[in-house]
């Protein structure tokens, strides 16, 4: 499976964006997909996760301004992320989980100015 993510941009503080992660394949809805993001200088770390049956997972951080979603239909998870921060700036990836197996888009830059 391959993923490919987009929608990454400068934007300022306040500000929305929607980041895409499109599948090569159709994926379950039984199986867990998500965000994750690096900052300059920082390990990866969780954003958001979302699997059918469940209510989504978010980070601490980003709870109640980032909403994950799919659309199983196109193949793709999205990620609406609204009150953008300067701490907000990283590289953004999404991530499927298949049993044992982790595959990870290819991230997306995300630039909040202040």
């Amino acid at each position: 499976v391959q993923l490919q993510a987009s929608g990454g941009g400068l934007v300022q503080a306040g500000g929305s964006l929607r980041l895409s992660c499109v599948a090569s394949r159709t994926i379950h809805s039984s199986l867990i997909m998500g965000w994750y993001r690096q900052a300059p200088g920082k390990q990866r770390e969780f954003v958001a996760s979302i699997r059918s049956g469940r209510d989504p997972n978010y980070a601490d951080s980003v709870q109640g301004r980032f909403t994950i979603s799919r659309d199983n239909a196109k193949n793709t998870l999205y990620l609406q992320m609204n009150s953008l921060k300067p701490d907000d700036t990283a590289v953004y990836y999404c991530k499927l989980k298949y049993g044992s197996e982790d595959y990870w888009g290819q991230g997306t830059l995300v630039t909040v100015s202040s």
